[in-house]
């Protein structure tokens, strides 16, 4: 029943412990994982708290909320919570997820939470099992979106494995050279690929390949649509830099923007499109799209399509190499604004293999991409739900059935 939740306060229920100062955890090896400010930034071979926590940014403008179900360790800049109370950590994490962490400013020069303000934060708390139950909806519904997350790099470092072993370290050529089997492809696909090397500009490459700049192997480079992004309904997605992150998008999150039919059809982002970000500190990150929704790009990105598809998942595979971006570093300088024009980001040079081989590799990778992409579009539809239940779920809107444990041993 409804009250059998109590009204307390975060203070009755919790303790925020500090972290402590550690250093050498970005390149360091082992089995916990270190917590800051916003979340895991690397590794220790010990933890500082032994059991699940809950992981509250101490300082900075933004701090986050997160979750441990292991022993972890938490740097300086973070608390994590000991409970003083019946409490589930990860109902606890739900929780607080509703909470306004970072309005609890302790009012010094650098933003942080203050610790009386998280013990005076009004709780609704239900019993330990409903606490559970609640948890258990939400935390099901994260760990699948944490899978798709998983398999979705996996389906990524095959397709960059597979390009990295054909046009980078040329591993078919140097099979058929040696007259030996190549594990992981078959006799159909080694023979479209050479048996020797001739010089280049890039040093040695397979016979027969062409160097080339990308802009000349091109269909278009365009830049795209000077427009204001809305948070309203009112037109086509509008991708932005800030939008293209590591390569992925989460099309949840991008705005929108109203459009004419005439600027629809110039700016339209189709299948087969590479988009560049070509101002700030991201210059150079970029995106091959395998699909989107109704979209349009914005005017500090640019496009470059290609008439064939297959060689532009190629050339979408080589821009997400370090090759790639040492050589946008390299055009752009030190400049502490950077910022490059479309045709500098399409003069790169790589190794244009035939037609017959690019076709092959995309017709290898589709399969992974199409994954990817009904991967991304179920987790966007997870996200939703678990966003519309988590503030239900969490006030006691919505129930969930369940059983005291003294109820279920006594059945």
């Amino acid at each position: 029943m409804r009250d059998e939740w109590r009204a307390l306060r975060w203070g009755d229920l919790a303790i925020l412990q500090y972290g402590k100062a550690l250093r050498g955890y970005e390149g360091a090896h082992g089995p916990y994982k270190v917590f800051g400010t916003n979340g895991p930034i690397g590794w220790h071979d010990e933890p500082l708290c032994q059991q699940p926590t809950v992981i509250i940014g101490r300082k900075g403008a933004y701090r986050g909320v997160h979750y441990s179900p292991e022993p972890c360790f938490v740097i300086d800049t973070a608390f994590y919570i000991k409970s003083r109370a019946d409490l589930d950590m990860r109902w606890a994490y739900y929780e607080l997820l509703t909470q306004d962490i970072n309005g609890m400013d302790s009012g010094s020069a650098i933003p942080s939470t203050s610790r009386e303000s998280f013990y005076n934060l009004p709780v609704h708390v239900p019993p330990l099992y409903q606490q559970r139950a609640i948890a258990n909806v939400l935390g099901n519904l994260d760990d699948k979106i944490e899978v798709n997350r998983r398999m979705n790099e996996t389906l990524e470092a095959i397709a960059r494995a597979t390009f990295k072993s054909w046009f980078v370290d040329f591993d078919p050529v140097r099979a058929k050279a040696e007259t030996r089997h190549l594990p992981g492809i078959d006799a159909q696909t080694a023979s479209l690929f050479p048996d020797s090397f001739e010089d280049s500009a890039l040093g040695e490459i397979p016979r027969g390949w062409k160097i080339d700049e990308i802009r000349n192997k091109a269909a278009s480079v365009q830049y795209g649509l000077t427009r204001s992004a809305s948070v309203e309904d009112v037109g086509p997605r509008f991708l932005r830099i800030t939008d293209i992150r590591g390569g992925r998008v989460d099309w949840g999150l991008v705005p929108y923007c109203p459009v004419s039919t005439e600027e629809y059809e110039r700016y339209q982002i189709r299948p087969g499109d590479i988009l560049v970000a070509r101002t700030g500190a991201s210059t150079g990150e970029n995106i091959y799209i395998v699909d989107a929704p109704v979209s349009v790009f914005a005017s500090y990105l640019v496009r470059i399509q290609f008439s064939n598809l297959a060689l532009a998942r190629v050339v979408g595979e080589f821009m997400r190499t370090s090759t790639y971006f040492d050589y946008v570093a390299g055009a752009v300088g030190g400049s502490a604004q950077p910022n490059a024009s479309a045709q500098v980001l399409a003069s790169a040079i790589f190794a244009f293999p035939p037609l017959s081989i690019a076709e092959r590799f995309a017709g290898l990778v589709e399969p992974l991409d199409r994954l990817r992409v009904a991967n991304s579009r179920q987790t966007q539809a997870l996200v939703s739900i678990r966003d519309a239940l988590l503030p239900k779920l969490i006030s006691g809107k919505i129930r969930v059935p369940g059983r005291p444990e003294s109820e279920v041993r006594k059945s």
